[in-house]
């Protein structure tokens, strides 16, 4: 039996860590059929010893998505490796020390203009880098954390966050017609290198332990990974603009 992403090519960013979402996503899209690449900066040989866990090599490209000459010779690069796309992976989220741990009214410009830039302009950024080998249509997935509540110490990746969402449902509208879809999963907190930089990440976290309707693991990326690649796949052919919830059931209950 073929799995769901059988024959199609997939551009995954963000694989920093075996217990990255990222890591599992390239796993699974692996193991469901998939043909993948991966992007990685800075260090893209941390990526490529970590693609050595995959079950099948891949190639790790340096990709840094502020950076314009990066994006601008990505399609060249991954067509010659692949021939073109039908899905890309956003998982890319940074914000400065001076963002984050409670420094909310202390901000500057600066550090705030970094965190949109890299976690969300980014998503428009590569798929437009990416869009001249979607000839065929396919699918963008990007992870968000959700937006719709301020949480302790995440302070300006919340914003960060709420502009990721508004940006997917804006390139939702406009890169349908070229039958391309754009959906976003808003998963629960995972113990990623990602986390381990936001301060009091432990106390965020918590929140999971006392009201998620659905026992939550740290430990556990796969749940959010095999979102992801559901919505790469065909089974989800007229979702778009879409944010799908893999957080245990939290986003729909009160305190």
């Amino acid at each position: 039996m073929s799995g769901i992403l059988e024959g199609k090519r997939v551009l995954i960013t963000g694989v920093l860590m075996e217990s990255s979402i990222a890591f599992h996503t390239a796993k699974l899209a692996q193991e469901q059929g998939a043909e993948i690449i991966l992007t990685a900066f800075p260090r893209p040989t941390l990526t490529e010893r970590i693609a050595k866990k995959l079950p099948k090599p891949t190639k790790v490209i340096e990709l840094d998505v502020t950076n314009d000459e990066h994006l601008g010779r990505l399609a060249d690069v991954v067509g010659e490796e692949l021939g073109g796309l039908d899905g890309v992976v956003h998982s890319i989220g940074f914000a400065p020390q001076d963002a984050l741990g409670g420094n909310f009214l202390n901000t500057p410009f600066e550090s705030v203009a970094t965190a949109m830039h890299v976690s969300a302009f980014s998503l428009k950024s590569l798929t437009m880098a990416c869009l001249p080998l979607m000839q065929n249509g396919g699918s963008v997935v990007g992870l968000t954390f959700d937006a719709q509540y301020a949480w302790p110490q995440y302070d300006w990746m919340g914003p960060a966050k709420a502009a990721l969402e508004a940006t997917s449902r804006y390139m939702a509208r406009d890169l349908g017609k070229q039958n391309i879809r754009c959906n976003l999963i808003s998963a629960g907190p995972i113990g990623s290198m990602a986390a381990k930089s936001i301060p009091g990440f432990a106390e965020l976290a918590s929140v999971w332990d006392n009201r998620a309707p659905l026992e939550w693991d740290l430990k556990d990326p796969e749940p959010a990974g095999r979102g992801v690649v559901a919505l790469l796949s065909d089974w989800f052919p007229k979702t778009t603009g879409e944010i799908v919830h893999v957080d245990g059931g939290l986003h729909a209950v009160g305190a």
